[in-house]
């Protein structure tokens, strides 16, 4: 595992858990807009000496230390599912008694089918970064095949309440329209629960010169998917 970054406890990042959460580095996607440049350029930030990687033992010798004080890990990124040994650092986790949230972009569905199996993971969130007809230039690549994405997406949908998930986007000035709300909200229709969550900007961006929607285009947004989605919420907004 590349492990670059520790957020030793965290109310936010796992609902309802006193978590530890984990950043993972390199990412498949090249999203202009997001906060975490030296962790999806990881290799550049290593070489640079801007970050510098945790070891696997030097992680889990915390956790263990917390137990009784942390209930749950999130594993976040960059993104977590490149890492092939990923599987075998949340069973250790899992050792220590503690529950694991995965983040993830949901285009290695063989991945999260596995993690599902396996039992090594208790909660789920997929990053729903747009419409599929914006899907490519909001993920910064000139073309993307969706069908992978579809398949985790139709994955969680499946469970039927059986396992908690949640799909989220972060709404962008630039990149995201009322159309688009519309085409999400068929997209992923009858969803457990669905997050909109505000742009920040932050010296991290990948790329300058997005903003943030106003309060009212994004609660109007979340009303427009309460129409197939009945539990959607606005997070990290002051209303």
């Amino acid at each position: 595992m590349l492990i670059l970054g520790l957020n030793k406890t965290t109310l936010l990042d796992y609902p309802e858990h006193v978590a530890a959460t984990i950043f993972t580095g390199g990412c498949n996607l090249r999203c202009p807009f997001c906060h975490n440049r030296d962790l999806v350029f990881a290799r550049e930030s290593i070489d640079a000496g801007i970050i510098t990687p945790y070891s696997e033992d030097e992680i889990l010798s915390f956790l263990k230390k917390r137990r009784g004080i942390l209930t749950g890990v999130c594993i976040t990124g960059g993104e977590p599912t490149l890492h092939q040994d990923l599987p075998l650092f949340l069973s250790r986790i899992k050792e220590l008694g503690m529950l694991v949230k995965l983040d993830t972009n949901g285009f290695c569905p063989d991945v999260l089918h596995h993690l599902l199996d396996e039992k090594l993971i208790d909660y789920c969130a997929i990053d729903i970064k747009n419409s599929p007809a914006h899907y490519a230039a909001t993920v910064g690549l000139s073309s993307i095949d969706l069908g992978l994405l579809r398949e985790s997406v139709d994955c969680l949908l499946s469970l039927n309440g059986s396992f908690p998930y949640e799909f989220r986007t972060t709404i962008v000035k630039e990149l995201h329209s009322e159309e688009d709300m519309y085409a999400i909200r068929e997209w992923i229709a009858g969803a457990d629960q669905y997050f909109l969550q505000s742009y920040t900007d932050s010296d991290q961006v990948i790329s300058s010169g997005y903003h943030a929607h106003d309060t009212d285009t994004l609660q109007h947004f979340a009303s427009i998917c309460r129409q197939t989605i009945p539990n959607v919420q606005l997070r990290g907004i002051d209303l």
